[in-house]
């Protein structure tokens, strides 16, 4: 059956590419923005998170909230300032559509959250399922708040699904446009002690993960959304390099200097994350690209790729 779906977040990586295959697929869109914009097929409505205004008419016949907004977390350097917008653009957006949701008596039925690994912190060679604990830190803080916002849900009678993001894979786009950067000027070379693992996972692949939480039912809960075999990160550095034929500098870049440079944002980077995608599998979902290699040749080998 086909769904009324309100989307925040829109306009970022996932976003763009689930409102191009939901519409595909038949589904009837509407989303949430800060400026009035027009996409074709889609119904613009207007909110403010900061001042917690939401255009209630959003709501109107929608079964189905996909929640992606939230404010870049790599974007600055993590003052106390930065880290209470970044945890304010997720747990008081969750906060405001729950509180329109009750207000207007919607049919909510379905709320889908996008999360992140970095709920499980630092933890080293630990293979990580989505029953392992809350980690360290302020990226596992920050997760945590999250999901427990948007797990408001529950005793609203909503099926709640969250997913954990890994390291999302696309061109020219997020993490993966910041790593290739020094890789394209001859300045590739593995990070701290360049083991930690890298949870990756295409954007492809992730945007699948979404649709089918949207469609079927059984999907509930937290996923690890990434792919069965992460990379350490000279793995991934390595593979990274040999798409755009570029060497990698046998000598590593210390922790001291990424934490002197980046501040407590070098967690991004230095954080080991083993996760498992196994409750995933469980569900029949078969991802699109799952070797890293297979994930990267999509990428870089497509004819408008800038190498």
């Amino acid at each position: 059956m086909d769904k009324h779906i309100l989307i925040t977040g829109a306009t970022g990586m996932i976003g763009q590419r689930l409102i191009a295959l939901l519409l595909k697929k038949g589904h009837k869109l509407s989303i949430l923005s800060r400026k009035n914009s027009k996409i074709e097929g889609v119904k613009v409505y207007l909110w403010d998170v900061e001042k917690f205004k939401i255009d209630p008419n959003c709501l109107s016949g929608v079964d189905t909230i996909i929640h992606l907004a939230g404010e870049n977390i790599a974007s600055k350097r993590w003052t106390a300032a930065r880290k209470k917008e970044i945890i304010d653009s997720r747990v008081k957006s969750a906060q405001l559509l729950y509180q329109a949701i009750k207000e207007q008596k919607a049919p909510v039925k379905t709320f889908i959250s996008a999360s992140a690994v970095g709920y499980y912190g630092d933890r080293g060679e630990e293979i990580l399922t989505e029953e392992s604990p809350n980690g360290t830190g302020f990226l596992a803080s920050c997760c945590a708040q999250w999901e427990a916002a948007v797990d408001e849900g529950i005793e609203l009678g909503i099926r709640v699904v969250k997913w954990r993001l890994g390291f999302i894979l696309a061109r020219s786009e997020g993490a993966l446009k910041a790593m290739e950067q020094p890789i394209r000027y001859f300045l590739g070379a593995g990070l701290g002690s360049a083991k930690q693992w890298v949870p990756w996972v295409h954007v492809d692949d992730v945007v699948e993960m979404f649709r089918n939480s949207v469609e079927n039912e059984i999907y509930s809960g937290a996923y690890n959304a990434c792919a069965a075999q992460p990379a350490r990160n000279l793995e991934l550095t390595k593979a990274i390099a040999n798409q755009l034929k570029r060497p990698v500098w046998p000598i590593h870049v210390p922790n001291f200097l990424l934490k002197m440079l980046l501040g407590e944002l070098s967690e991004i980077v230095l954080d080991s994350t083993h996760t498992s995608p196994e409750k995933l599998l469980h569900t029949g979902f078969t991802f699109k690209y799952p070797q890293l290699r297979m994930a990267l040749n999509h990428i870089y080998q497509q004819p408008d790729s800038n190498i």
